[in-house]
């Protein structure tokens, strides 16, 4: 036999199952993926799982909205496994990767103020009377000239050529469409949802069309924040169940 979790009841994989809206399968993969302790057996080989497995699964499917599954996953590995101090260390980085997201939102926020007032779109033209060229944009906003070109093709930045040259002119329109992509990339946002938000901007000659995609990106950190409380709760008392 495996390990011999705390509890004396008896719960079979259905039961889990049942209990949390899985498959048994699914709770069997759980166990052999290390989310779950390992089960005790019967005599026949059938799985043993008592109220610590639900108590586990229980902490690693609260655990997944705000974390995510991989991470999620790698905590209750390390607990499992006795290695504490990894899920904690593991739990910090979410943690912080969450409070770099509010930050990049708060930096979409401030940049989405300057346009509105027309202070960036003056300093670029300042800067750059004659338009900026790819590398030295791409330098300004920490990505690859490949990045633009890649955004080039999806319509994000709309770059004129230089009639002699042929390189491309980034002119403070473009300037500031590809700032708002930048920005909307580090919210987790795909390229095929930034193209209407830009389009719309475009069309309307404003920023307004953003606000409802901030409203939506502030909501999703909200609830994030939210299911880590809840994620920590169970977690908690899984610990102190498991001594």
């Amino acid at each position: 036999m495996g390990p011999d979790p705390r509890g004396t009841k008896r719960l079979r994989p259905v039961d889990l199952a049942r209990e949390h809206g899985l498959s048994t399968q699914a709770v069997r993969n759980y166990e052999e993926a290390g989310i779950l302790p390992a089960a005790g057996r019967t005599a026949s080989g059938h799985r043993i799982y008592t109220p610590l497995h639900a108590l586990a699964l229980s902490a690693f499917l609260a655990l997944v909205p705000g974390h995510g599954h991989q991470t999620a996953a790698s905590i209750m590995r390390a607990v499992n496994r006795g290695a504490v101090e990894e899920a904690f260390r593991l739990i910090d980085e979410s943690h912080a990767r969450l409070l770099d997201d509010r930050r990049t939102l708060q930096a979409v926020e401030n940049a989405l103020r300057d346009l509105e007032t027309g202070a960036a779109a003056r300093t670029a033209a300042a800067s750059e009377p004659g338009g900026t060229l790819i590398g030295p944009l791409a330098g300004r906003l920490g990505i690859r000239p490949a990045t633009l070109r890649k955004w080039e093709r999806a319509g994000l930045v709309r770059p004129r050529r230089d009639p002699r040259t042929g390189y491309r002119v980034y002119d403070e329109t473009d300037v500031r469409d590809a700032r708002l992509t930048h920005q909307l990339r580090r919210g987790g946002y795909l390229l095929e949802q930034i193209a209407p938000l830009i389009a719309q901007v475009r069309a309307a000659g404003g920023l307004e069309p953003l606000e409802a995609a901030l409203r939506d990106w502030r909501a999703r950190l909200s609830a994030r924040g939210r299911a880590m409380l809840t994620g920590a709760a169970r977690l908690e008392a899984y610990l102190r169940e498991r001594g």
